[in-house]
């Protein structure tokens, strides 16, 4: 089951949308869904999350913690709205767009995709693209 909360003044239109979205993902990923909870928030609320858990002094627009048990995805996912706009001004991307790569972005996490290599990143950026071609 695919949750979303709010810590800031923000609120996900058409969630249904999203939920069978990232269901799809998962599922044409070979996992199994479980429990994910969305968390939007604002710059401060995930710099705190990020100063406290991963001992990080900056801004991000995401940070996930994963409880996936074997092929099921559960996790708690935390997402910068302040982030993800700067970023899709920044990459002069749609919001909705630029909002849709960061939630693809953890479940692909989840699934096992990594980012820290160059090539890593690639396929990462590389499947989010495709999922994102899904949803628009």
């Amino acid at each position: 089951m695919i949750s979303y909360n709010y810590e800031c003044d923000f609120e996900l239109k058409n969630d249904e949308k999203y939920s069978l979205w990232l269901s799809s993902v998962i599922k044409e990923e070979g996992f199994n869904e479980g429990e994910i909870n969305y968390i939007f928030c604002d710059d401060e609320y995930l710099l705190k999350l990020n100063k406290e858990f991963l001992q990080h002094d900056t801004l991000t627009d995401i940070i996930s913690f994963d409880y996936t048990l074997g092929k099921q995805i559960n996790g708690d996912i935390y997402i910068s709205v302040e982030r993800v706009k700067e970023n899709a001004e920044e990459f002069n991307e749609p919001f909705l767009n630029e909002l849709s790569r960061v939630m693809v972005h953890g479940v692909l996490h989840y699934c096992g995709f990594k980012d820290k290599s160059e090539e890593d990143e690639q396929l990462m950026r590389s499947k989010e693209n495709y999922y994102i071609s899904k949803i628009t």
